[in-house]
């Protein structure tokens, strides 16, 4: 259900895919490189092991996400060797997207991301490439996996955000790049608008 912008209160915008270049398969193929040759099988964009998961909602630290990527490379592979690959799914800021922001005055824009902490750190040095001022400036809230323990889509994890910000999900439009996410959030009753393409997406604003 895609809603009027005019009738909802609140933008959430999803992080990777829709404000920022995202490719998973830059990190599958340096973690094929360091020797996890099935990577794939635990994580892409719709699905992933536990252990991915546990990163996403601050359950395991780095580090422990570091070691038991350690048992799937070669044995040479180093910690920062990793954290590159790990990283390489993490592209750029397309300037138009932060203009795009910069245009939304008077509306509460807030972000939800399913994220993990080594990612973050690469997504805020990513944002210092296009902006001087905090990304926390851009936006009412950033809901971050890793620091609030739940991720999309699970329902209640839109329910949370709703009655963190103290509105109802059908004052709410969120916007995604990930059908199931899409799915979670019509569940809670918030408007959606799937994100497939940059036309519709700025013809959304337009």
């Amino acid at each position: 259900m895609k809603a009027n912008l005019e009738s909802v209160e609140i933008v959430i915008f999803d992080l990777g895919g829709v404000l920022l270049n995202i490719d998973y398969k830059a990190t599958s193929l340096e973690m094929k490189k360091l020797g996890f040759l099935d990577f794939d099988e635990h994580y892409t964009q719709l699905a992933q092991n536990n252990l991915f998961d546990q990163l996403e909602t601050g359950k395991i630290s780095e580090q422990a996400f570091i070691n038991e990527l350690k048992a799937h490379v070669y044995s040479q592979v180093t910690p920062n060797q990793i954290v590159h690959a790990w990283n390489k799914m993490i592209g750029k800021f397309p300037n138009k997207k932060i203009n795009l922001l910069e245009s939304l005055n008077g509306k509460r824009i807030v972000m939800l991301s399913n994220t993990n902490v080594i990612h973050w750190k690469k997504v805020l040095l990513e944002w210092k490439n296009v902006r001087q001022v905090q990304i926390e400036t851009y936006f009412e809230k950033i809901f971050l996996s890793h620091e609030i323990g739940l991720r999309k889509p699970h329902k209640e994890t839109f329910l949370f955000v709703c009655q963190n910000l103290n509105v109802s999900p059908e004052k709410v439009l969120f916007i995604d790049d990930s059908p199931q996410h899409i799915k979670g959030a019509n569940d809670a009753g918030l408007n959606t608008f799937y994100y497939e393409d940059e036309t519709s997406f700025f013809q959304l604003f337009s």
